[in-house]
């Protein structure tokens, strides 16, 4: 879970981006790495499969204020899509803080999207997290493309919550910065953070749109 660097002065959280294999995690992450700052980011560290590769960075986001002087750092990790590496999502898993769940749009990819989710909560599980406790965003990826489902059919059975909540936990389409924007504000931690600048998850989707260089009206 968070953790303070008293030496650095720094809150420290990690979001962790889960999902069936090629649903556009690295994608995500990736995107993000190249719309930050330069002197607001870590390196990126690539641990390639045969097919997919594992991503984690850290970025500073200063817009997100400080609480009692410590700023607030946020690393970012994404976990291999596929079942037989199970063993790394596992370890990738420990001390999470958050959860962006990347789904696949597309019909033909839903069965892949529900055996990843059962997969993710049997892992939180085994670390003694309650899935239903922990920041989870879901987010529908790839809604560009042919036999997309529609958002209700693919919500319901990937977000786990009552309908009235499951809009907040939403970040339809290609909106990485709005996944991480409401991640961000469910966190315990950073929420005390951004309590100055940012009460609600769309003041936190500015921050972090500040943070790696976006515009209001670029997703």
């Amino acid at each position: 879970m968070s953790f303070i660097n008293f030496a650095a002065r720094e809150i420290n959280c990690k979001i962790v981006y889960y999902g069936a294999g090629l649903g556009g995690k690295t994608t995500n992450l990736q995107h993000i790495y190249q719309k930050t700052a330069e002197q607001q980011k870590g390196k990126m560290i690539s641990l390639a499969t045969e097919t997919e590769r594992t991503l984690f960075f850290d970025f500073l986001p200063l817009d997100l204020g400080s609480v009692r002087g410590f700023k607030t750092r946020i690393h970012l990790y994404t976990v291999p899509g596929q079942v037989f590496y199970d063993a790394s999502r596992k370890l990738i898993l420990r001390g999470v803080d958050g959860i962006v769940f990347v789904a696949d749009s597309q019909q033909e990819r839903m069965d892949a999207n529900v055996e990843a989710l059962d997969n993710l909560m049997a892992n939180l599980k085994e670390h003694g997290y309650d899935f239903f406790k922990i920041p989870y965003v879901l987010q529908l990826n790839k809604r560009d493309l042919p036999n997309v489902l529609p958002v209700d059919t693919l919500s319901k059975p990937l977000a786990l919550v009552a309908p009235a909540k499951r809009a907040r936990l939403l970040a339809v389409g290609n909106r990485q910065i709005a996944a991480l924007g409401i991640i961000t504000a469910q966190i315990p931690l950073m929420g005390k953070a951004g309590l100055q600048h940012a009460r609600r998850a769309d003041a936190f989707e500015r921050c972090c749109r500040a943070a790696v260089g976006f515009g209001h009206g670029v997703n």
